[in-house]
């Protein structure tokens, strides 16, 4: 899965030529996660897993970033953040956590940011209009001189490569990051769930990695 992450958030790139924050060729891509708020209290809920306070807030559909707000329909996000003494360090990776919705016996496992590139919308790109046919009454005509469907629904909305590739980057920049890191570290995780939000009565993140266990009670 991840391989196929990284190829995708690659292509997005490598597509829209070398821009100032385009990684070099062959660079690995790396998250930097949110700016962590000041206190685990600032998030809805927190608790302890041994030295480490994970606070944490459930997102439902939207993708919050440094930028603003993004929506994607086939994922959920949880924004999360990793405190501790200080200087403590720890190894951090998002599959050590896992999301259980309304009880459900098996919870979601956690999913790289770039399994949900393809899905993400922002509520704030306004597609060109489309262009109005040249024909007097508004109608294309077809070869036989016959009027086009006006009922037809409009052509899909093709969504511009360089705002894909900025969706893509607002993404990466607001993901956890991995690997050894200095506390506290913040950002986002991501989980497939197509469902409406209206219908989650409870919302669990299960963690279960280097400093121990722990499950946190969000608010749907």
């Amino acid at each position: 899965m991840r391989l196929s992450a990284a190829l995708t958030i690659g292509v997005l790139v490598a597509a829209c030529g070398q821009g100032q924050d385009t990684p070099a060729k062959g660079a690995p891509i790396e998250a930097k996660g949110l700016p962590p708020r000041a206190t685990p209290a600032d998030y809805q809920a927190q608790t302890k897993a041994g030295a480490v306070t994970i606070a944490a807030e459930f997102a439902g559909h939207s993708v919050p970033t440094a930028q603003g707000p993004l929506t994607t329909e086939d994922f959920v996000v949880v924004e999360m953040a990793l405190f501790g003494a200080p200087d403590a360090r720890m190894k951090i990776s998002a599959d050590d956590f896992s999301l259980r919705i309304n009880g459900k016996k098996a919870p979601l496992p956690s999913l790289p940011y770039g399994m949900i590139l393809s899905s993400v919308k922002d509520p704030e790109w306004v597609p060109p209009e489309q262009a109005k046919s040249k024909s007097k009454g508004g109608l294309s005509t077809g070869g036989n001189g016959d009027q086009a469907d006006s009922n037809a629904p409009p052509p899909p909305v093709k969504i511009p490569i360089e705002v894909q590739r900025a969706m893509a980057q607002r993404v990466q920049k607001a993901t956890l990051p991995e690997g050894d890191r200095t506390l506290p570290q913040a950002g986002l995780i991501y989980f497939q769930y197509r469902g409406k939000t209206q219908g989650i009565h409870s919302v669990e993140l299960i963690y279960d990695g280097p400093a121990g266990k722990a499950t946190l009670a969000l608010q749907p």
